[in-house]
């Protein structure tokens, strides 16, 4: 187990070095003014200690000296921090381009990961990635790595100030170093996994939030607030007492490395002062000897107080990585084709098909649809209709048979042709930040604004658009929250219409708008299906009665297949369904 964990943070670690090794030059920019910011902060010691000798000279003070000594522990003093402020500024800028590339990078990912990944995972989790995972990798980038580093500097530098002040004298505080090292190391082992339940803790919550709060109507319709509540209470607790043991366990590493730095200082200093009765050591070397001390305990002691920190943003890292380590969709055949100019034949035959291999939810599935038909899927809820638009969108991939178009096999043809030949009105409506002519405009990035126009009086949202102070230029907010989920259907339909995609499916895509709406854009929406093969998942039949076939989908298999009229002359399930909603 600690082999694994080790062997992962080795992983992490090689990973953020591959993103800062993008920007060569910035890190050895960087580089080099910690090295010459540090190597003026350490001289400053031995400067002390020989202002003060000076100060102690047998014959007196010797002024000189000390004004020297003085004047260049100024001078140094001055251009370490003017040095160290260049190098903050340019680990600020480092860090933010990492962090800019790594949340590209994760955004990417997410565009390239199959919906069967999505399907798994909370937006919340995804959105914690990207926000407060991210964000806790920058701020260690451009502190905690940064503070090592100098660490690293200050601490070699120290040990040969000390070495060539007075060996006896490192001797007394080599006996305290194991015991801050052992502490630092063995309390960072236990607090390690307590960051990363953090994290987990953290995205959970984030998760539940984003959940309630998109379903917060339904909550308040359902009188459900109280037990929510106490649900949000438990993964808040859950968060917060994760969030407690990590910094209450990470931060009694400073106060325990802060006891032994104290009592090193009490060793070397009553060493100190024998040596210096017996003339072994000058006044001023044991003052220059102290500071060097604390310098080389200092590193020590941030170390142990920024671990914490530093644990988090491995746990982060960690997160983020496996987000990115996620497999992608498969990738296409490497003979895939483009597919130009479909006709719209379509084929299943024998389709076996379960998100789950060992329950099958399609398990022998096969009829066949000709260029410029209509057809209609219905069925109980759970039956298979919307899974037979995932197959044919390739959004998942048959486990058995083949799904074939225009004679060949869909997979014979890459994703991204396959998936542009298909215009889709999903029964959730996606609206996004922008204005409702960017919106409507998005089946068609180079549609004119009469085509926009025109788009909105065929899905009859044309008079309600045009009352809006801002028209067509009206913004968009939140996905939409200003407009009702009738006028955003109607938008989106609106979309398809400018759309010169030759196959389209409607999967409930009128079922947000009133009996009398859906009655107008009927007309349209067999303008907008003419010529075109059409999939068109309904629940409401008033909708699919011209249909060309109509598929009755039970148990993932075809019960029933036909016109409407042949299907209620069978007096079966269809009939069944129909005489339910209409009888």
């Amino acid at each position: 187990m600690k082999t694994a964990d080790k062997s992962r943070r080795k992983a992490v670690f090689i990973r953020l070095l591959k993103y800062f090794l993008r920007y060569k030059f910035l890190v050895l920019l960087a580089l080099l003014l910690m090295l010459a910011s540090n190597v003026f902060a350490l001289l400053g010691p031995y400067l002390t200690g020989e202002a003060i000798n000076a100060i102690a000279a047998e014959n007196g003070v010797d002024f000189p000296k000390v004004f020297m000594y003085c004047s260049l522990m100024a001078i140094f003093y001055v251009a370490s921090s003017a040095l160290s402020y260049l190098l903050s500024v340019i680990m600020i800028r480092l860090s933010q381009r990492i962090i800019y590339n790594m949340r590209k990078d994760v955004f990417n990912k997410i565009l390239t990961l199959p919906v069967g990944y999505l399907d798994k995972v909370q937006a919340g989790d995804l959105i914690n990635r990207i926000s407060y995972d991210i964000d806790t990798i920058n701020a260690s980038l451009s502190n905690d790595i940064l503070q090592a580093l100098t660490g690293i500097v200050t601490i070699t530098g120290a040990f040969i100030g000390m070495v060539m002040i007075s060996p006896p004298l490192l001797l007394v505080f080599i006996v305290t170093v194991p015991l801050s090292v052992i502490i630092t190391v063995k309390r960072s082992k236990s607090v390690r996994p307590l960051f990363r339940n953090r994290s987990a803790k953290l995205a959970e919550l984030n998760g539940f939030s984003e959940e309630m709060l998109s379903g917060l109507k339904t909550i308040t319709a359902y009188n459900r607030e109280n037990e929510i509540c106490r649900e949000f209470s438990l993964k808040n607790t859950e968060a917060v007492d994760s969030y407690y043991k990590a910094d209450y366990y990470g931060s009694l590493i400073g106060p325990s490395v802060n006891f032994v730095n104290n009592l090193a200082t009490v060793l070397i200093s009553t060493a100190g002062a024998i040596m210096y009765l017996f003339g072994m050591i000058l006044i001023g070397d044991i003052s220059s000897f102290l500071l060097y001390a604390r310098k080389f305990s200092g590193p020590i002691n941030e170390y142990a107080n920024i671990m914490g920190e530093i644990q988090s943003a491995l746990a982060a890292a960690e997160r983020v990585f496996r987000l990115l380590d996620a497999q992608p969709e498969p990738p296409d055949k490497p003979d895939a084709v483009q597919l130009t100019q479909p006709k719209g034949d379509i084929s299943f035959n024998h389709v076996r098909f379960g998100y789950d291999k060992d329950v099958p939810v399609i398990k022998d599935l096969s009829f066949s649809v000709k260029s410029g038909q209509t057809v209609a899927i219905v069925g109980p809820t759970g039956a298979g209709k919307t899974t037979i638009v995932n197959l044919l969108m390739r959004f998942y991939d048959i486990d058995d048979g083949e799904i074939t178009l225009d004679g060949k096999d869909i997979r014979d043809y890459t994703r991204q042709s396959l998936r542009a030949a298909f215009t889709m009105v999903l029964q959730d409506t996606w609206l996004f930040e922008g204005t409702i002519f960017d919106n409507i405009a998005y089946g068609k990035q180079d549609a004119t604004e009469e085509e926009v126009r025109n788009a909105a009086r065929r899905a009859h949202i044309d008079s309600f658009i045009e009352s809006l102070p801002l028209s067509y230029r009206t913004p968009v907010t939140d996905g939409g929250v200003n407009l009702s989920k009738g006028q955003k259907q109607l938008i989106t339909l609106a979309r398809a219409m400018l759309s010169t995609a030759h196959l389209l499916i409607l999967d409930e895509a009128t079922s947000n708008v009133d009996t009398q709406t859906e009655k107008y854009i009927h007309e349209a929406m067999t303008a907008l299906m003419h010529d075109k093969t059409c999939f068109v998942i309904a629940h409401r039949l008033s909708t699919i009665r011209n249909a060309d076939i109509i598929l009755v989908i039970k148990d993932g298999d075809i019960a029933e297949k036909g016109t409407h009229d042949s299907l209620m002359q069978k007096n079966g399930v269809y009939a069944e369904i129909y005489r339910a909603q209409f009888e």
